[in-house]
């Protein structure tokens, strides 16, 4: 019995992890960097380094693409060496980038129209869930793209929200998690300056808090990364700045008013704009700190 090969576009903090646990899983894994340094580890880890998107996806079962935005899903698949000229018909294309699901929908009808599956499956959890294949997958699609990607989402997902039969529904889903996602992120980074400001020991607030009403999963995620003064991107502050961006996007279209993710990516756009857009979100404390002088926890 042949072992199915999956491609792997994107090896960044979420893709490598992605890749490991496939390879883990007993796949063949392809993967694709623009960097090589990333491209190298999936070597070391036991997949397969491939030169371009197109060599990835040759001889694909399904092509997992794990890129920032938009755009470079579109280059992904359709640029110079994309990988839709390569993929073998029938086989699936699962698109994990967050976007807007009219985007989604442009992409999946021109992938289709080539007689290729596409998954909407926009991805949530970090990058350690990532490395042990416990994502959230919000996905949606065809029957016969479910069909050909789960093997694949069952390697990498502890939960898989199959949420309807058509691309862009996932990105929906996905847009409300990341308007809640950056609100909780501004509004625990606002919490810990404001703490620093009254004088409080930072470490017993992050105590108390997680075990009381106030808590939330970015606050529990995000404070020690205040705590320790480690800002290395797990999340970056950009990803904030569009995801955010594309959600006042869909709300100016809609109508509709939408003013604390307005102000949450304000927050976002002034750290980014402070120097600190590839930082960890967890910098937005580092501006308010800089506006207010409050003093926050330093490095070794």
């Amino acid at each position: 019995m042949t072992t199915p090969r999956i491609a792997v576009i994107g090896l960044g903090s979420m893709g490598f992890g992605m890749a490991v646990s496939l390879v883990r899983a007993g796949f063949d894994v392809a993967g694709y960097d623009v960097v090589a340094a990333n491209a190298q580890r999936l070597a070391d880890a036991g997949g397969y380094v491939a030169a371009t998107p197109a060599a990835a996806a040759v001889g694909a079962d399904a092509v997992v693409c794990v890129v920032v935005n938009a755009a470079q899903t579109e280059a992904i698949l359709f640029g110079a060496d994309g990988c839709a000229a390569a993929m073998a018909p029938g086989s699936v294309f699962i698109s994990c980038a967050t976007m807007a699901p009219d985007v989604v929908r442009a992409l999946a009808a021109r992938l289709e129209g080539q007689g290729l599956h596409y998954l909407d499956a926009p991805i949530s959890g970090g990058a350690a869930r990532a490395a042990e294949g416990k994502l959230t997958v919000l996905a949606s699609g065809s029957a016969a793209a479910f069909e050909r990607a789960r093997p694949v989402l069952g390697a990498l997902a502890a939960t898989l929200h199959e949420l309807g039969d058509a691309p862009g529904i996932g990105a929906g889903f996905k847009m409300v998690n990341q308007l809640l996602a950056g609100v909780h992120i501004a509004a625990a980074c606002e919490a810990v300056a404001f703490g620093a400001s009254l004088g409080l020991d930072l470490r017993k607030l992050y105590e108390v808090i997680t075990g009381s009403a106030g808590n939330s999963w970015m606050f529990e995620n995000r404070v020690p990364h205040i705590l320790d003064a480690d800002y290395a991107p797990r999340s970056a502050v950009n990803i904030f700045t569009k995801d955010l961006g594309i959600v006042l996007d869909m709300a100016r279209t809609a109508p509709l008013a939408v003013p604390m993710a307005g102000s949450a990516l304000q927050l976002f756009l002034m750290t980014a704009a402070a120097g600190m857009g590839r930082d960890d979100d967890a910098s937005v404390a580092r501006l308010f700190a800089m506006i207010s002088g409050v003093q926050l926890p330093e490095g070794q």
